[in-house]
C-alpha cells in the first residue's frame, strides 16, 4: 500500500508517518510539506508542495490513499492567506485525489467543525458543522466539510473519511504550539505546573484533548481499513475547570467570560500574542464529542488521556522541546526568537 500525507512535518503530520511505518501493510510513504526537512524516516521520501498552488495530481499518481492533513494557523492576521491554503488548498487536494485515481481520501476536520453544542452530554457525528462564526478557523474547517461534501457526490468511487480530533498535544509539537499560539514574549521557563497559582473557573471553559500519537494511529486505522464517513477522535478525561486544576495543581478562581475574552482581545489587538479571540468562543461554544463511533467502526482506542497529554505539552514549553522538522523545530523561530518577532505575531506566516 502506498500512502501520500499533506502536511506530513507538523504535529499531527509526524506522528501519522510513525503509526504508518509500523504497519506492514504499507509499503512506501510519500510525505508532501512546503519545506522538506533533513530527516530520514523509516518508508518514507518527501515532496516538496503547496497545496495552495503546486501541482498534486503527479504526486498522488498511484497512491492507494491520500492523507491531508495541510493547514495553516497563522498567519492569523492574513484571512486571505488562510483562506487560500485552507479552504481553495483542500479542494485542490481532493480534486487530484480523484484525478490520479486514488481510492481513499482521508481528510483532517476538527472539532472546532461543529456548530455550538453543549457541555453537559457528548454528540455523536451527525451533530451540525457550521462551525462557530466569530473563529476564523470554525468557520474555515466547516467550509472545507462543505466541499467536502460536493467531493463525495462528484466522486463516489473514492473512499473518504473524515476525522474530528479535539486539541492535540505532543512533547514534540512544544514549540510550534507555543509559537502559533503564544507568542514570542512569554519565557518559556514560566510555563511549569509549579508556576500556575490558579484555573480560571470560566463558564463552558470545557474541552477535549487528545495524544498525537493517538491521533495518528487514528489515521493509521483510517487509511488502511474500509471505514469511510465522520469519526471524533478524543480522549478522557473531559477538560473542565477541577480536572485542570487537578491535573496543574492550580486553584480554581472564577473569572467572568466577558472579561477574559477581552483580555485576549486586547492582546491580540495590541500584538502581544498571535491568537484572536475566536479560539476561545470556540473553545467554549463546542459540544463534547462522543468517541462511540471510532471506538467500534474504526477500532480506536486512546492509550493517552488527555490530562496526560496535556501535562506532556506543558512540560515541553517548559524544556523547549521540539522535533527536527521546519514546522516544529524551536530554531524556526530564530536567535531569540526574532523571527517571530519580525512576522508581526500573526501578520505572516
Amino acid at each position: 500500500m502506498r500512502v501520500v500525507v499533506t502536511g506530513a512535518t507538523g504535529n499531527v503530520g509526524t506522528s501519522v508517518l510513525d503509526a504508518l511505518a509500523g504497519d506492514d501493510s504499507v509499503k512506501s510513504i510519500v510525505g508532501v510539506a512546503r519545506r522538506i526537512p533533513d530527516l530520514t524516516l523509516p518508508k518514507t521520501t518527501w515532496t516538496a508542495a503547496d497545496v495552495a498552488s503546486d501541482d498534486l495530481e503527479s504526486i498522488f499518481a498511484g497512491a492507494d490513499c491520500v492523507i491531508h492533513l495541510a493547514w495553516l494557523i497563522q498567519p492569523g492576521r492574513d484571512l486571505e492567506t488562510l483562506e487560500a491554503a485552507n479552504v481553495e488548498g483542500s479542494a485542490r487536494v481532493f480534486s487530484a485525489t480523484a484525478a490520479a485515481g486514488v481510492g481513499s481520501l482521508v481528510y483532517a476536520s476538527s472539532v472546532g467543525a461543529y456548530s455550538p453544542g453543549p457541555k453537559d452530554r457528548r454528540v455523536d457525528e451527525d451533530w451540525p458543522t457550521e462551525g462557530i462564526p466569530t473563529a476564523y478557523y470554525a468557520t474555515q474547517k466547516a467550509e472545507v466539510e462543505r466541499r467536502l461534501d460536493l467531493f463525495e457526490l462528484k466522486a463516489p468511487d473514492v473512499r473518504v473519511v473524515r476525522l474530528r480530533p479535539a486539541l492535540i498535544f505532543k512533547r514534540e509539537a512544544a514549540s510550534a504550539i507555543r509559537r502559533l499560539f503564544v507568542g514570542p514574549l512569554l519565557p518559556s521557563p514560566l510555563v511549569h505546573r509549579s508556576l500556575i497559582p490558579f484555573v480560571p473557573a470560566v463558564d463552558r471553559l470545557v474541552f477535549q484533548a487528545v495524544h498525537s500519537r493517538d491521533v495518528g494511529e487514528a489515521y493509521r486505522l483510517a487509511a488502511v481499513g474500509d471505514a469511510k464517513g465522520a469519526f471524533n477522535i478524543a480522549a478522557e478525561p473531559v477538560l473542565d475547570v477541577p480536572q485542570l486544576a487537578e491535573a496543574l495543581g492550580a486553584k480554581p478562581i472564577p473569572f467572568h467570560a466577558g472579561a477574559l475574552r477581552a483580555l485576549a482581545s486586547l492582546s491580540w489587538r495590541l500584538r502581544l500574542q498571535p491568537t484572536e479571540p475566536g479560539w476561545l468562543d470556540m473553545a467554549r461554544a463546542v459540544p463534547l464529542m462522543d468517541t462511540t463511533r471510532a471506538r467500534t467502526e474504526l477500532g480506536w482506542a486512546p492509550k493517552r488521556g488527555a490530562d496526560d497529554a496535556l501535562v506532556e505539552l506543558l512540560d515541553g514549553i517548559h524544556d523547549n522541546a521540539d522535533f527536527s522538522t521546519p514546522p516544529l523545530a524551536r530554531a524556526t523561530g530564530g536567535p531569540l526568537r526574532v523571527k517571530e518577532l519580525l512576522t508581526g505575531i500573526g501578520s505572516r506566516p
